[in-house]
């Protein structure tokens, strides 16, 4: 007969029971390096597009001066920049130049340019010299729906678009400093009661006809951009 008081270390030790094996998970697929970083360049490069076109442009374009159309220059919603309209922006102004007649639409009260729409502009450089320090503004001779091509040197195609109603050239803004805001829009409405020629905007423009914005004119007073 078993002893009833056998301690616990005599009796008989039972093999632990050794769970079953779990099945291995699937090894994880890692994306390929080239799909996380491929979106980041092609992203940095549209953000770095802009600015090198414009570099571009300040350094190998040349320097001409657009005459300006009236604007509001007392609109404060606007805060602290102001909207910038031209003669070239009007396509009432366009359709009495000679050009392409597919780049104007509408009847003889009213034109308009389709939203996109690719528009030339080709200016010319004034004969003589300014009497004053202000430049002065380079004359629209013609239109074009392409770039034109073999123009003489005293002429030079800005490029625009279509937006409805007029045309954009990517000029349309100023940014004003706070401490000159009064100051420049004091000469603003009083150089278009007064000599609305004297309030012109001097631009570069590259051989590809992109425009961007160096000094602002009001009479005989310069603002850089």
């Amino acid at each position: 007969m078993t002893d009833s008081n056998q301690t616990s270390s005599e009796r008989p030790l039972t093999a632990p029971t050794t769970p079953a094996t779990a099945p291995a998970s699937p090894p994880e697929r890692r994306l390929p390096g080239w799909r996380l970083w491929a979106p980041l360049l092609c992203q940095a490069a549209l953000v770095m597009a802009i600015p090198a076109q414009a570099v571009y442009t300040y350094l190998t374009g040349t320097t001409i001066v657009l005459q300006t159309a009236p604007v509001d220059p007392y609109d404060f919603l606007r805060g602290y920049y102001q909207i910038l309209g031209y003669e070239i922006s009007d396509p009432n102004t366009l359709k009495t130049l000679p050009g392409s007649p597919t780049v104007l639409e509408g009847n003889e009260n009213y034109s308009y340019i389709d939203r996109g729409q690719p528009v030339y502009v080709i200016l010319q450089k004034p004969e003589g010299n300014s009497e004053s320090d202000r430049p002065p503004a380079w004359e629209p001779v013609a239109v074009r729906s392409d770039r034109p091509e073999n123009l003489p040197d005293n002429q030079i195609a800005i490029r625009g678009e279509g937006n409805g109603w007029g045309v954009e050239y990517g000029l349309e803004t100023y940014y004003m400093p706070e401490s000159e805001r009064d100051r420049v829009n004091a000469d603003i409405n009083f150089a278009q009661q007064t000599d609305p020629e004297s309030f012109v905007v001097e631009v570069k423009v590259d051989s590809g006809g992109h425009a961007i914005p160096v000094r602002l004119w009001v009479r005989d007073r310069s603002f850089q951009f």
